[in-house]
């Protein structure tokens, strides 16, 4: 993949980063320059997270990438992971800050993802090719995360996370901060709710970050009423309950088992229910 850089002088260096504190004398990219035309929101969270926070991260990537939005994230596991993962499917893509080398992966774990973004999205670093990161490299990275975006969206994130660090600088560049609130007594979710004690917007559908932000909310890809008789029925069952488990919608539907499993696969390769820790919903996009 061919490596470009580019200096403050470049039509394509964000103008954002040229004002932000410490900015970045040159950027190392590889992939779609183009994508730094576009608006830009960054979704990010901790490395270790839930199922439950990966299933929203990944739902909110791909709605903002549908919307044509660029989503920014930082390459690592967990929610920044399923940010991209989502981004990817919608026309938006996404743009992934390294804080290593452009030409190195790092967590290595994320070697499919980091080839994927460079040839459907961008990889951005302001590092120089070779160089290995070191510890205090990626709260200085997250700088630029929030540098690059309209606003940030903190998906999951403990007390003591990089994500905090995001949302922080991205308050003290006057972006908007958005955090999904969590369950208080899980680990997961007390830096997120921490957030919104002390301003950040709480997010209580997706469609809260599209109006705050002025984005058009993007029509559902797979309109509920052009399923199957049979497919809709479970589709019904499900968006009735909020949730509802296999068993329960083998009860519900008199379906056998290997004919409901395969109603379900098909309806989550559809895109219109997702699952997540036994349970099966529908999907919000």
């Amino acid at each position: 993949m061919d490596i470009i850089r580019l200096t403050p002088s470049d039509e394509f260096f964000p103008q954002e980063l040229k004002t932000i504190t410490s900015p970045p004398k040159e950027l190392y990219c590889i992939g779609n320059l183009r994508l730094l035309k576009n608006r830009r929101i960054a979704v990010v969270g901790s490395r270790k997270c839930t199922a439950y926070g990966k299933t929203v991260s990944q739902s909110l990537g791909k709605k903002l990438s549908l919307s044509g939005i660029a989503v920014v994230s930082g390459l690592a596991r967990g929610i920044d992971r399923q940010a991209h993962i989502g981004a990817l499917e919608g026309i938006g893509s996404t743009i992934a800050v390294m804080a290593t080398g452009i030409d190195k992966c790092y967590p290595i774990s994320n070697r499919d993802l980091y080839e994927r973004i460079g040839k459907e999205g961008l990889l951005i670093s302001e590092n120089p090719p070779g160089y290995n990161c070191r510890r205090f490299d990626f709260p200085h990275r997250n700088r630029l995360i929030s540098g690059l975006s309209e606003g940030i969206v903190v998906v999951e994130a403990p007390l003591r996370s990089g994500s905090l660090i995001t949302a922080e600088k991205a308050a003290d560049q006057g972006k908007e901060v958005f955090a999904i609130p969590g369950n208080i007594t899980s680990f997961f979710s007390m830096g997120c709710n921490s957030l919104i004690r002390d301003g950040a917007k709480a997010v209580s559908v997706l469609n809260d970050v599209f109006l705050d932000m002025n984005i058009e909310i993007p029509e559902n890809v797979v309109k509920a009423e052009n399923l199957g008789k049979d497919e809709k029925i479970v589709y019904d069952i499900i968006n009735i309950r909020g949730e509802s488990t296999t068993e329960s919608l083998y009860k519900s539907t008199g379906f056998d088992h290997p004919k409901l499993s395969g109603i379900l696969t098909v309806l989550e390769m559809k895109g219109v229910i997702t699952s997540s820790m036994g349970k099966f919903f529908v999907e919000k996009i």
